[in-house]
């Protein structure tokens, strides 16, 4: 079985220090190049541009030192065409607040050819570097005005080099948001998986970017209830769009994972925080991660079969036609569950609810659409908070096991499904509490479920290989009986295993009790 969480990127060794100002409210957006090309002439700009559109040469440089002290650092020099140069935050640390679309965070700036003490006192040389047009404009939305910026061109380093396109709306919040939806209803626009700044570097060390965020949430540095809340949710947004751009036919079974992960823990978070950010914009937002859910749930059980209990059964009869016959069925159903995947993440629906998610984040609808007792609770120390919840997660969880030995299969299910309940919700509260605290305890939640989901993966299989079976056909339909008696030896001999797991996970664990 492959991992349930994707360790997150390097952090750099020290975090960088905060901006001396904050900066204008900006999002930042890339798209394709060829949608660039007519983003001037679609309907969402033509019918809100104010004034001219400007045009200008572009040119963007970026400088490390020979070693990459910055970029280890998570940070870079950049300069314009006229010098200025800028430090700037390309890779923020875990505990920072973060969310899709936020622009780096300018640390410091520069005069011409002075070099940051962060770099050492090691002269810094060019990188990489952006050459094409900017074209800027204003959009008067009916929520007030925003100013685009398109950069189109290319990104160049000594060995390589590639086209881009960046979209910056800078402007209110709600005109931002406004701007963004409706031309994400019209092109492929969607938040960047890393800063132009950050690609790059990885352009010019034949590297890959490094994503802000991947993983579990860190909530070490929230202070409140609400605090928590965006960080959580700013975080596994970012993972989600990550994760989802990893999917595609043959690149794996990882992206569809790793997505379903982090939209089960967008959804925890959801539920989690209830009590204090209910509302009808995070219902209907956690109704459409569900039917996203619907999609990938398919790819990824064929995912888990073809990987698991198929590839078991064609180890243990090499040569079987019959087998072989049945899991290149199999392969069929997988690869229509990726197209049907595929197109849902191409699709205007997708962006638009990554934007509707955002939004949601940055406006904070549930201080109006909770009632005022909530709404002081969103102020509330998170410790309690925290505390509360787990607490009662880990009450469920001791009661539905009580009699572990004597649970049928469908309550065996149901004791996953609270053990994960628990371990989303820890994963939460944990950096809360000291994440050192809380490591044992998540390992163990981890291994009954790993335990328990032994049983629920041989249910899954014996389903989809019931799928698989064609009227008349003896040939499949003795194949699929040798599936299904594959995954009935297989939940035998590892109850014991989730008994074991059962066992240690003792009252000691808990790592929120009297803290």
């Amino acid at each position: 079985m492959t991992s349930e969480a994707e360790a997150p990127a390097e952090p750099p060794p020290a975090a960088p220090p905060e901006p001396s100002e904050p900066p204008a409210p900006r999002l930042d957006f890339v798209l394709a190049p060829e949608a660039a090309a007519r983003l001037a002439r679609t309907p969402a700009v033509t019918a809100h541009r104010a004034g001219r559109t400007r045009g200008t040469a572009a040119e963007i440089l970026w400088f490390d030192t020979a070693e990459g002290a910055l970029a280890a650092q998570g940070l870079t020099v950049q300069s314009g065409r006229r010098g200025a140069r800028s430090l700037l935050c390309t890779l923020p640390p875990p505990e920072a607040p973060w969310h899709p679309c936020q622009p780096p965070a300018e640390i410091a700036a520069l005069t011409d050819g002075e070099a940051p003490a962060e770099a050492g006192g090691a002269p810094l040389v060019p990188v990489a570097a952006f050459t094409g047009r900017r074209l800027t404009f204003r959009l008067a939305m009916p929520e007030g005005e925003v100013m685009a910026e398109l950069l189109t061109g290319r990104l160049r380093s000594v060995a390589a080099e590639h086209p881009v396109a960046r979209l910056g709306l800078s402007g209110p919040g709600p005109a931002m948001l406004a701007a963004a939806h409706r031309l994400a209803d019209q092109v492929p626009l969607l938040p960047p998986l890393a800063p132009l700044a950050e690609e790059a570097r990885a352009l010019a060390t034949g590297t890959a970017p490094r994503p802000p965020r991947l993983g579990p949430p860190d909530t070490s540095a929230a202070a409140t209830v609400e605090d928590a809340f965006l960080r959580a949710c700013g975080h596994l947004l970012e993972v989600i769009r990550q994760q989802s751009a990893r999917i595609a036919h043959g690149a794996g079974p990882e992206g569809v994972h790793q997505t379903r992960v982090a939209l089960r823990r967008l959804r925890s978070v959801f539920r989690v925080f209830r009590s204090a950010t209910d509302g009808p914009t995070l219902r209907g937002l956690d109704a459409r991660f569900r039917e996203v859910l619907s999609v990938l749930g398919p790819a990824r059980d064929w995912d888990v079969f073809l990987a698991g209990t198929g590839h078991d059964v064609a180890a243990a009869f090499p040569g079987e036609k019959r087998i072989a016959a049945l899991l290149r069925a199999a392969e069929k159903r997988r690869h229509d569950a990726y197209v049907a995947v595929l197109a849902m993440l191409e699709g205007t629906p997708w962006r638009l609810l990554l934007l509707d998610a955002l939004g949601a984040l940055l406006m904070r609808p549930w201080r109006t659409e909770v009632p005022e007792e909530a709404v002081q609770a969103l102020d509330a120390p998170v410790r309690d908070f925290g505390r509360n919840i787990l607490n009662r997660r880990w009450t469920r969880l001791r009661r539905a096991g009580e009699a572990f030995e004597t649970l049928t299969a469908e309550e065996l299910h149901e004791l996953r499904l609270d053990g994960k309940r628990l371990r989303y919700a820890a994963e939460v509260f944990a950096p809360i509490f000291g994440a050192k605290a809380g490591r044992r305890f998540l390992r163990r939640v981890a291994m009954l479920q790993d335990g328990l989901g032994i049983a629920n993966d041989a249910a899954v299989a014996r389903g989809l290989a019931r799928s698989l079976e064609v009227p008349g056909n003896g040939a499949r339909a003795w194949a699929v009986g040798v599936l299904e008696g594959w995954c009935e030896a297989r939940v035998d001999g590892h109850r014991g295993d989730a008994f074991e797991a059962w066992e240690r996970l003792s009252g000691k664990d808990r790592f929120w009790s009297g803290a």
